[in-house]
């Protein structure tokens, strides 16, 4: 018998897992929603010349949040499927904190002070105690 297949996986190799849990991180939408704005797609359009960046940071696109080297791969990334996907996924309006507080249940009850709301239920008991 041979070696088992499971005993050449890296698994339980503390870099490489490492590595592909912090790989390829990119900015959320609600963030990307922040720099479409013209103000800050101003700043990032004109970018000063950065040697650590690829393209010396002068080939970004905005809606990626993504470096290019040069504007060659910057109009075929234009053409690509993954950044169309993310236009498609821009179109949607982000979410704010009140969406995240409503879903957990935490809205504000903006109703009327001082009237009591009565509820259908309380209108039969009270008509059934009425008629007895």
């Amino acid at each position: 018998m041979g070696r088992l297949r499971r005993s050449r996986t890296h698994h339980g190799i503390r870099d490489v897992s490492r590595a592909m849990r912090t790989r390829a991180f990119v900015k959320m939408l609600d963030q990307v929603h922040e720099d479409l704005k013209p103000d800050n797609a101003a700043k990032l359009t004109n970018q000063p010349i950065d040697a650590d960046i690829p393209g010396l940071g002068q080939h970004y696109c905005i809606s990626c949040a993504k470096h290019f080297t040069n504007s060659v791969a910057l109009s075929d990334h234009y053409r690509g499927k993954n950044h169309k996907r993310r236009l498609k996924q821009l179109k949607d309006e982000p979410y704010t904190q009140k969406e995240a507080e409503a879903a957990v249940g935490l809205t504000t009850d903006n109703g009327k002070r001082g009237v009591r709301v009565v509820k259908e239920a309380d209108l039969e008991v009270e008509m059934m105690e009425g008629s007895a």
